[in-house]
């Protein structure tokens, strides 16, 4: 049967009820978002008059909590205007619109008795075969559905977002045995094509999947950072980014959350689980139990495991938690020579047996606690999952792991793994034993048919399901490696296009990206039909190489300076006129050099969570690979005579001079960075590469013909330069930018108008090209951007607005 869903009902608005329904709006949906009516007045109500049967006081609590949500900073939504594809209202009156909605998500209160009488409210308005869904973090789906229709429990199971539903990737899809398949198949599939999420079907277990081995996770090193004589800071440095984890870690995750909230999960897996081997593990230390009944539960409460204050001089300053004395104490810095050792691998897996070779107490921590996790997560097969796939997938999106523990497991070594397991005298799963006596040594497998997983029950490996569907350049680029040097691979993807992917630090452009581009469009050109440049990284690209114009500029290297400018500009060049088409498939940072190949590009498929933006502003120069030459041209495009034009220049002007970053790719459009009715969007970071691919080939099939160097631009010289001199004076004036801000806004608007010209007149692109290069040396001949440039580099920060 073919099901299509164009509304959704979400019921409940609290937290994750009003970000649920934000999700679905942002990504094309009408949404009815209810909650109860007001059982009592507020003071300023009953001042103006009102009664609880007034509208505005009907709808308080759910339009209080919507405005909440979207007043949050990250933003739930891509646009704000997103947010008015949600209508608002309450259980009492609009209970009955249900009627119209293809999809309803509970997401109230976690108690059964309430989930039931919403439940019967459901079952007297749904339309038969509409889905009915829970996001329930931990009640059974089959006391969920007591008393229901056989119509309603067929087209029921569990769909647990994780918070916030925007961020975090993972869906749980949680069946009852009586879930009609299709609904499963289709849930499945919409969550990700729709959602952009990564869907997991999940068995009806305590706390399902993700949270039952992330919360294993965090009590384990609950009970073991005091073992070993751990502090909160060395805990959060040793489970961190250098684990591929997010900053946040282990303590600070938990202030983030909520300690409340992790201890609600560890005591229901207590009660719910007493048959687990690590039962005694998800009991509370004494002092998780002294904070939480402190209410020291982390951001809500002001303090947790760190707490902010000021300190003598007025200065904000970020205190932690001694776990012996439960006094907070200034921070303190964290060095472990096992840590050093792992600054020179930028590859996580490549870092895991290095780890745990350690010979400090880092190396210590780190084979107790990867003992413990292999262990555990390996003995929850097939209790909460028949393959093994799922915990890593459920890991990867729900918490921001970058290996899952299996994957993890591969790294340092199963062998390895297993010395651990035993070392701790811990159990080790039959089915593991079983594995190696087979002389499988690998949990997984890659080829260019996908990725490959060991099937306990088969005992064999089995292609992970959907990975076929996707291109994925680790699972090909060892058999479909065209040309590759240091900073670049290129990858033949199939019918006739190739991928250019970069994989430098932050994958920065410098002379081995500009060569790989360049290369790219010469072998394109020669045999294929289309290119696509994308990678798997965490981020598509920082921008340019600053360390290389940093060092041009202290030598005074000018010509070598000068030629690396002309080079960059020369390949963003190529990409516009080359005679196949290129598409670029950004995602998450794409910063200044990054926005430039893509302002470049015949099209860019955008993942929906890019961040993109010129930032060289902050680094005291203007964008000097073509980007400044490129707002002068879509500029050009969309001028018109008069007051307006002058409208136009200031907002493209204010984008690069303000440095302004996208904080999804739809606002990369309010931006000018992409293109209405060129550029697209996708959720789904899976298939990113292969909606570009396929925008190649639909450029290819449609007859692409190498476009034209533009000699028709029109700048609008004196009439726009005068406006942005007067502005510059008057903010440096006024000391609101400093003297050396005043000059690159000059030298800025000096490229954009075309200098100095007496009037509007049509130049072509190499005229603007020399002006930005120009204007970009002698900006870098400033002590003021040196010193700019020096401060970013020392401190490692990545420009954002």
């Amino acid at each position: 049967m073919k099901r299509n869903v164009t509304r959704i009902a979400v019921l409940g608005s609290g937290v994750m009820g009003s970000r649920i329904a934000c999700h679905f709006a942002h990504t094309g949906f009408e949404v009815l978002l209810l909650d109860i009516a007001p059982k009592e007045l507020l003071e300023s109500e009953t001042k103006k008059g009102l009664t609880l049967e007034s509208a505005p006081v009907r709808n308080r609590i759910v339009n209080d909590a919507l405005q909440a949500a979207l007043k949050s900073n990250p933003s739930p939504v891509y646009r704000k205007s997103f947010a008015q594809r949600i209508t608002t209202g309450n259980f009492t009156d609009n209970m009955k619109d249900i009627a119209t909605c293809d999809w309803i998500i509970e997401v109230v209160v976690e108690r059964l008795d309430i989930k039931q009488q919403i439940f019967e409210q459901i079952e007297k308005f749904r339309k038969p075969g509409a889905l009915i869904t829970s996001n329930t973090s931990g009640i059974p789906m089959h006391l969920l559905t007591q008393g229901r229709s056989d119509d309603f429990i067929k087209h029921f199971c569990g769909t647990h977002f994780f918070n916030p539903p925007r961020y975090l990737r993972l869906l749980e899809i949680i069946p009852t045995p009586h879930t009609n398949p299709a609904v499963i198949d289709f849930l499945l599939h919409f969550g990700e094509l729709h959602l952009g999420k990564t869907t997991v079907l999940c068995k009806d277990t305590p706390a399902f999947i993700a949270n039952r081995i992330g919360v294993y996770g965090i009590m384990s090193l609950f009970h073991q950072v005091k073992s070993i004589g751990l502090t909160v800071e060395e805990v959060d440095k040793l489970t961190g980014p250098v684990l591929g984890r997010p900053k946040s870690a282990t303590f600070r995750t938990c202030d983030v959350v909520g300690l409340d909230t992790l201890v609600h999960v560890a005591n229901g897996l207590y009660q719910a689980c007493p048959q687990d081997e690590a039962h005694d593990l998800f009991q509370l230390p004494e002092y998780v139990a002294t904070m939480n009944s402190n209410k020291w539960l982390g951001d809500k409460s002001g303090q947790g495991f760190y707490k902010k204050v000021k300190n003598t001089e007025g200065k904000s300053e970020i205190l932690a938690l001694d776990l012996n004395t439960l006094e907070y104490r200034p921070q303190q810095k964290v060095k472990f020579a096992t840590l050093e050792q792992t600054k020179v691998i930028d590859a996580v897996p490549a870092r895991m047996k290095v780890l745990v070779e350690g010979t400090d107490k880092a190396g210590e921590f780190y084979r107790q606690s990867f003992a413990g996790l292999f262990a555990y997560c390996a003995n929850r097969i097939p209790e909460i999952s028949d393959e093994l796939y799922k915990i890593d997938q459920a890991m990867n999106a729900g918490f921001g792991w970058e290996l899952g523990p299996f994957e993890m497991w591969d790294a340092v070594g199963v062998h390895k793994g297993v010395e651990l397991i035993k070392t701790a005298g811990l159990q080790l799963a039959s089915w593991v034993e079983d594995m190696l006596k087979q002389g499988i040594t690998s949990f997984y497998k890659r080829s260019a048919q996908g990725l490959y997983y060991y099937d306990s029950n088969k005992r064999d490996y089995v292609l992970v399901p959907g990975t076929e569907q996707f291109i994925l350049l680790k699972n090909i680029r060892e058999t479909k490696t065209v040309w590759k040097n240091s900073g670049t691979t290129l990858t033949d993807i199939g019918d006739g296009v190739l991928n250019l992917e970069f994989h430098t630090k932050m994958n920065t452009i410098g002379g081995e990206v500009l060569q790989g581009v360049n290369t790219a469009i010469d072998k394109a050109e020669k045999e294929f039909r289309g290119l696509v440049i994308s990678n798997e990284g965490a981020n598509f690209s920082a921008g340019a190489n600053l360390g290389l114009v940093f060092m041009f500029a202290v030598e005074q290297e000018w010509d070598e300076l000068d030629f690396a400018v002309r080079a960059f500009q020369q390949a963003t060049s190529r990409i516009r006129y080359s005679s196949i088409p290129v598409v670029v498939a950004p995602h998450n940072l794409t910063l200044g050099g990054g926005t430039e190949i893509c302002l470049h590009a015949d099209a860019v498929v955008a993942h929906a969570e890019t961040y993109m933006g010129l930032v060289e502003f902050g680094v005291g120069v203007i964008p000097g690979g073509g980007g400044t030459k490129e707002f002068a041209l879509r500029l050009s495009d969309e001028l018109m005579e008069g007051d307006v034009e002058l409208n136009a220049f200031r907002k493209r002007f204010l984008t690069i001079g303000q440095a302004q970053v996208s904080t999804s790719a739809y606002e990369a459009f309010d931006l000018g960075y992409l293109r209405e009715g060129v550029d697209e969007v996708v959720y789904s970071r899976d298939r990113l590469l292969l909606r570009a691919k396929e925008k190649a080939i639909e450029l290819a099939d449609a007859g692409y013909v190498q476009p034209l160097q533009r000699k028709d631009i029109r700048v609008l010289g004196k009439q726009a330069l005068g406006l942005a001199y007067v502005g510059a004076n008057s903010m440096e004036s006024g000391k609101f930018i400093s003297a050396h801000d005043s000059l690159i806004s000059r030298k800025l608007a000096w490229v954009l108008c075309g200098g100095d010209l007496s009037q509007p007149t049509l130049v072509n692109e190499k005229y603007l090209l020399d002006l930005e290069r120009e204007a970009f040396l002698s900006l870098c001949g400033e002590r003021k951007s040196l010193e700019r440039m020096q401060s970013i580099l020392q401190g490692g920060k990545v420009l954002r607005n």
